[in-house]
C-alpha cells in the first residue's frame, strides 16, 4: 500500500483497491462484488458495511478521527479499550502480579497501567510477556465485534488499533479492511497532548514509539493520510470540528462511501 496527501486527506480511489468481500462473499454477486448486507424486515438488502482502520502516532487524535469516520450508527472498536478490559480479568491480574510484583497493582486491585508501562517499555522481555497475555484476548474481541457489527447491519466499522500493522499476521484483519487511515500530527503537538491529557512526562511519546513500527512506515503503508494538527476535539454538542469533518468526508468520497 502507499499513500498520498492532498489538502489534509488523500489516498487511492475505491477503484484502486480490492473490494472487501465481507461475510457471505460468494453467496451474492459475482467475483469482486461486495457482499450484500443483512436483509431488513421488508426483505430488501441493506447497504454494505464499510470497514475502516485508523493508525498513527500516539496522541495524534486517532480516537477522534475514528468516531468521525464511524458517524451515526457506526461502530468503533478500540483496541486500547479492549486491552483495559483484558487487564482486569482475574487470570491476567494474577500473571501481572506474579511477574512484576505488587508495585504495578493499583488501589483498585487491578494493574496500574502507568506503573506497568514504565516497566515494560524499558524491558523488551517484559513487554513481550505482557503482550502475550493481552493481545490474544484483544484480537478475539476485535474479530467478534466486527462480525457482530456486520451482522447487525452497521453502516461503518472503524478499527482503532494502534498495532494493526505490526501484528497483521496474528490478527488477520487487513483483508477485511476497506481503507487504512493514517492520522498525522506533529510530534511536538502530540507530546503536548499526552502531557496535558494523560499526565505523561515530556519525551514519553517518543520513548514509547521507539518500540513500535516507525511512523514513516505506517504512513507509507496506509491508504489515506488525514492531517490532524489542530486539537480536533468534540464540541460541546458532541460534533467534531468543521475542519476534521471535512477531511473525513474527503476520505469517504475517496472510497465511495458517501
Amino acid at each position: 500500500m502507499s499513500s498520498e496527501r492532498v489538502e489534509g486527506a488523500s489516498g487511492r480511489s475505491a477503484a484502486d483497491r480490492e473490494p472487501n468481500p465481507g461475510p457471505g462473499a460468494g453467496s451474492g454477486g459475482g467475483p469482486g462484488e461486495p457482499a450484500p448486507g443483512p436483509a431488513n424486515p421488508g426483505g430488501e438488502a441493506q447497504e454494505r458495511t464499510w470497514v475502516y482502520a485508523v493508525v498513527g502516532g500516539i496522541a495524534s487524535g486517532k480516537s477522534t478521527v475514528a468516531a468521525a469516520l464511524a458517524g451515526p450508527g457506526g461502530v468503533v472498536l478500540a483496541a486500547d479499550d479492549l486491552a483495559h478490559e483484558a487487564l482486569r480479568e482475574p487470570e491476567v491480574i494474577a500473571r501481572v502480579r506474579e511477574r512484576f510484583g505488587d508495585g504495578v497493582i493499583g488501589a483498585d486491585a487491578a494493574p496500574d497501567r502507568t506503573a506497568l508501562a514504565r516497566v515494560v517499555f524499558d524491558d523488551p522481555g517484559a513487554r513481550k510477556a505482557l503482550e502475550g497475555w493481552i493481545h490474544a484476548r484483544v484480537r478475539e474481541r476485535l474479530r467478534a465485534g466486527l462480525e457482530n457489527a456486520v451482522r447487525d447491519g452497521a453502516p461503518r466499522v472503524v478499527l482503532d488499533v494502534p498495532l494493526l500493522l505490526e501484528n497483521a499476521e496474528e490478527h488477520g484483519l487487513l483483508d477485511r479492511i476497506d481503507l487504512v487511515v493514517f492520522v498525522d500530527a506533529p510530534l511536538e503537538q502530540r507530546e503536548r497532548r499526552a502531557t496535558r491529557n494523560r499526565g505523561w512526562e515530556p519525551g514519553e511519546v517518543a520513548r514509547r514509539e521507539a518500540a513500535q513500527m516507525p511512523l514513516a512506515t505506517k504512513r507509507q503503508r496506509a491508504d489515506v493520510v488525514i492531517d490532524n494538527p489542530d486539537p480536533g476535539e468534540r464540541t460541546a454538542d458532541g460534533s467534531t470540528d468543521d475542519a476534521l469533518a471535512a477531511r473525513v468526508q474527503i476520505v469517504r468520497v475517496t472510497l465511495g462511501d458517501a
